[in-house]
Order: C-alpha cells, then sequence, then structure tokens
C-alpha cells in the first residue's frame, strides 16, 4: 500500500545564471516521483550561495519557523550542497535536508531493476555519501539495503552504525567496479556482436518522461517480432520521471523487410549528478555506438527548450555527440501544432500515439539509416536456391523474373551487401 507522502520544504537560490521557476518546477516534480508532498517553497537571490547556510541569515530564520509552523521535517533543496552546508542547515532548521543529487539518487535507486543499473547507482550514492556521513542524508542512504528499497518515505531493515569507515565504503566501491566491469565486458561482446549483424542502431535519446518508451512500445507493437502480444518486449512505461534506467535494445522488421535496432535510453534531467553521469556512460554505449539519435523532445512541455539544452549538453559530457540525429517533436497531440510534420531532414513533429506520425517517422529513419541502399540486378543461378532465400529472408524483390539459366531479381541492397553478392550483379 502506498504511503501517506511526506511533506517537505522546497528551497533554492536565484543567480545570474539559473532559471529557478523552470528548476523548482521540476525539483517538485521530483520530489513528488520520490512520494513527497512539496507544501511550501522558498526562495532567494543571492550572487552566490552561502558557504556555510546556503541561504542567508534571515532566510535561513524564515525557514527555521516555517519548519514549526508546518509540521515539515525535510527541506529539500535546489542544487548540491556541502557537507558542511547540509550539517549547518539541519542544525538551524532541526529539519532533515536533502540536496537535488541525493533526491536523484534515491529515485535511482527505486528505479533500477537490472544488475547493472542497481550496482551503477549503489556506486554513484557511495561517492556521494562518503564526505556526507555526519549529516542526516547519509543515515537514510546508509538504512536502505542494497541499490534498491527504502527511500526517504520509509525506514528499511539492515541499518548499521553511522560511524561507518571510509575503508570500508572504499572497498565497496572497488567491489563494485569489478562487479560492473565483469558485467559491462558481456554486455561489449553483446553489443559488437549486435553490430556485426550488420543492422543499423537507432537510439531514443532525451529527457525523462519525453515519451522515448511510449514511442519505442508503439514501434514494437507494429514492428517487432512477437511484441504485439508478449509483455516481455515492450519496455516500462509510465508518466513519470526516470520511469526506464536500463537499456533496452529490439530489433524492428518493416513491411519491406528492411530491418534495424532501436534502443530505449535513460532519460536526462537538469543539473543530472556527475557520478550518476559517469556510473551510467556504459549504460549509454548502445547511443554513443548508434547510426542514428531520435532525440524525442515533449513539445508540449513549455521549457522544452531548456530540455534540448540538458539533453545535448549531457550526451557530450558522456562523449555522444557528432551523431547523426533527428530530433522529434512529441506530444504534439497535446498542443495545436499540425502533426505529422516532416521539418527538414533532421526533424519532426509527431504523436506517439498516431500511426500516421509513426509511419513518417519511420520514413524518415528509412532516409538516414539506408541512405546507403541502391538498386542493383542480380541473376542467381537455379543452382544457388540458397543464394535467393537468403536475398529474400531479407528483402522484398522489387521485380523477379526467370530466364533459361537462372532467376532476374531486382532488390535494394546496402554497400555490404553490394559486396556480398558481387558475384550475381549484372
Amino acid at each position: 500500500m502506498q504511503e501517506t507522502p511526506r511533506k517537505v520544504f522546497l528551497v533554492g537560490l536565484t543567480t545570474s545564471q539559473a532559471n529557478l521557476t523552470y528548476e523548482l518546477e521540476e525539483l517538485g516534480n521530483l520530489a513528488r516521483a520520490n512520494n513527497l508532498d512539496p507544501v511550501e517553497t522558498f526562495t532567494q537571490k543571492l550572487e552566490r550561495p552561502n558557504p556555510a547556510t546556503y541561504f542567508g541569515k534571515g532566510k535561513v530564520e524564515e525557514i527555521s519557523a516555517a519548519v514549526t509552523t508546518y509540521d515539515v521535517d525535510m527541506i529539500v533543496a535546489n542544487d548540491e550542497l556541502t557537507p558542511s552546508q547540509i550539517r549547518n542547515l539541519e542544525k538551524a532548521t532541526n529539519a532533515t535536508v536533502v540536496d537535488r543529487t541525493g533526491l536523484i539518487l534515491d529515485i535511482f535507486a527505486q528505479r533500477a531493476q537490472t544488475k547493472v543499473a542497481q550496482l551503477q547507482v549503489q556506486l554513484a550514492r557511495l561517492q556521494y555519501q562518503l564526505p556526507r556521513l555526519r549529516t542526516s542524508m547519509s543515515i537514510t542512504l546508509d538504512q536502505q539495503t542494497g541499490a534498491g528499497g527504502g527511500g526517504f518515505t520509509s525506514r528499511g531493515a539492515g541499518e548499521t552504525k553511522l560511524e561507518q569507515s571510509r575503508r570500508r565504503i572504499t572497498a565497496q566501491m572497488v567491489h563494485i567496479r569489478q562487479e560492473l566491469a565483469d558485467l559491462e565486458k558481456g554486455e561489449t561482446t553483446r553489443s559488437a556482436q549486435r553490430q556485426n549483424n550488420d543492422l543499423p542502431n537507432v537510439a531514443l535519446v532525451g529527457y525523462t518522461n519525453a515519451g522515448k518508451s511510449t514511442l519505442m512500445n508503439r514501434l514494437l507493437a507494429r514492428f517487432g517480432i512477437g511484441a504485439s502480444n508478449d509483455d516481455s518486449k515492450q519496455v516500462f512505461e509510465k508518466d513519470m520521471l526516470f520511469a526506464t534506467l536500463n537499456t533496452t535494445v529490439r530489433q524492428l522488421t518493416l513491411p519491406d523487410k528492411k530491418q534495424f535496432l532501436l534502443s530505449d535510453t535513460v532519460g536526462f534531467v537538469s543539473k543530472l549528478p556527475h557520478s550518476l553521469v559517469a556510473a551510467f556512460k556504459s549504460t549509454l554505449q548502445e547511443a554513443a555506438s548508434a547510426d542514428l539519435l531520435l532525440h524525442v523532445v515533449d513539445v508540449s512541455d513549455p521549457h522544452y527548450q531548456d530540455m534540448m539544452t540538458t539533453t545535448n549538453k549531457t550526451l557530450q559530457e558522456i562523449g555522444v555527440s557528432g551523431r547523426p540525429t533527428i530530433t522529434v517533436y512529441n506530444k504534439a497531440d497535446r498542443t495545436e501544432l499540425v502533426f505529422p510534420e516532416v521539418t527538414g531532414e533532421n526533424a519532426i513533429t509527431i504523436s506517439a500515439l498516431d500511426i500516421a506520425s509513426q509511419d513518417a517517422l519511420i520514413d524518415l529513419i528509412k532516409q538516414h539509416v539506408f541512405k546507403d541502399v541502391a538498386v542493383v540486378n542480380l541473376h542467381i543461378p537455379f543452382d544457388k536456391g540458397n543464394i535467393q532465400a537468403q536475398l529474400a529472408a531479407k528483402h522484398t524483390f522489387l521485380q523477379e523474373d526467370y530466364d533459361d539459366t537462372g532467376t532476374l531479381i531486382t532488390v535494394e541492397l546496402s554497400t555490404n551487401e553490394r559486396e556480398t553478392f558481387k558475384d550475381y550483379i549484372v
């Protein structure tokens, strides 16, 4: 049964570089995604955070008084705070202080499903926890067993002493890194095998909750093998932040028998913790090696341009830049925009729920990933029926005829395929 949301305050600073309204709205969504209930927001305009207490003295006193008035015992800060800022704020307000990084780490911990994702989150949390052993945040993290479970709203079993040594945490981190290295070797091998299959790889990237998983599931239902009646082939989708953490790769086969791999990746958010970005680099290797990126954007969100900027910055940070990209302006059904509408070679406005939109997107994808395809004429001798069968399994023949010695076929082949079947080209 869902626990009653824990009441919290949201706090943030307006600096010369901050878009505080957007960031606090997002922080509220992050809080609600972790079963927290933001009941009030406090802001202050400063050139830079107070190194001791984040806010100035007067604002800290105001928040402290409000903690008593509202009967709130948790404060969620919009920025990553230093250990001393957390300790001093907790002492001044008598409330647990959680910063944006800690909040995101906790959400990731609860969402992680695969072994790799759980280890990646656990490593990031330990890196975050190490300098914060004397804060309430450390107690919260320490009381959660493993990489998942628990949270700010529940106090899980397995509580250990607060004074756990740096040596023990460091040893845990070394052990996790080794486990990840072993698991990633296997994933690297699987990824290499997929690339050796000579299938183009298309990766969905974008802000969390932009509709990537919804789009993937709609395409899988139409073009995936067995996905329409096999839930295990689908990816998890829900209208919440970070619904999907692990990368899922599925093969699509189009009506003309053209095939490509489609991968769904973890979504991004502004101020994504550096430790998480580093931890999830391996998870995002499908995007790094993709032939084409689909940058999915929730065009119905008034802050979608900020979200696009965040996604592009994060992609650069993890080393995924310079890849061919189609910007997919999704959720147009929630706006007054016309859809589907292709705007140039690299952008399209769609609704993932609309079949015409799906078809238009597929056509645009084909223009990018099958651009080396050329129409050729082949002559396959009758005694080479296995060659004809091999071609028929992956291609729709544009034309088929016969002469005295074999079959005349007109078909679209990629550069590699033209090399493979060069002995039969006429």
